[in-house]
């Protein structure tokens, strides 16, 4: 697997990828935020896709806080379809992340929609803040702003709260009283 910066926000890079394939398909073809790849080294790895480069098995755009200068958003995640459950996300999260602290950034957050998420992030070394935005969205940080089981928790049983899948709710009952996940 490879690892890529396109580029930051100022560069405007724009990446088009398969809506039946990926989540955010569209987020990927606006040019205000910076994007981050994973592509297939072997061609055997590639899926097979309609347009776009059909190296990306993953995706990550991201820009800088508007009140906070130091800090910086990842917005979308993707992987693409066929490859979801692979911790491809969570190692882009992390590739990208490290990019982003050699560039001078002291924080980088995420909000996650989804319990499968907010584990992906955690393996990716983010953690919990106790905030959320308001969107059903819980806000993660890295690096990791309060290490521990309860914390991680707290998380979890928020989204214990909803009304899940049966997928999403068995996810979580496996995940009951566990301390967060190594990166």
């Amino acid at each position: 697997m490879e690892f890529a910066v396109l580029g930051w926000s100022d560069d405007g890079p724009k990446i088009r990828l398969d809506y039946e394939r990926f989540s955010y398909a569209g987020k990927f073809v606006m040019s205000n935020t910076g994007k981050a790849v994973a592509r297939a080294e072997r061609p055997s790895e590639r899926p097979q896709v309609s347009f776009g480069d059909d190296s990306v098995v993953a995706a990550i755009a991201f820009n800088e806080d508007r009140t906070d200068d130091g800090t910086m958003w990842l917005r979308y995640v993707t992987v693409h379809a066929d490859r979801r459950g692979e911790g491809i996300g969570p190692k882009l999260a992390r590739f990208t992340t490290e990019r982003i602290h050699d560039r001078g950034y002291h924080r980088v957050r995420i909000a996650v929609n989804n319990p499968y998420a907010y584990q992906a992030l955690y393996r990716a070394g983010f953690g919990f803040t106790g905030e959320d935005t308001g969107l059903a969205e819980l806000v993660l940080e890295h690096p990791r702003p309060v290490a521990g089981r309860e914390r991680y928790q707290d998380g979890l049983d928020r989204y214990r709260e909803r009304d899940l899948s049966p997928g999403e709710r068995a996810f979580l009952a496996s995940k009951e009283g566990t301390t967060p996940p190594r990166e």
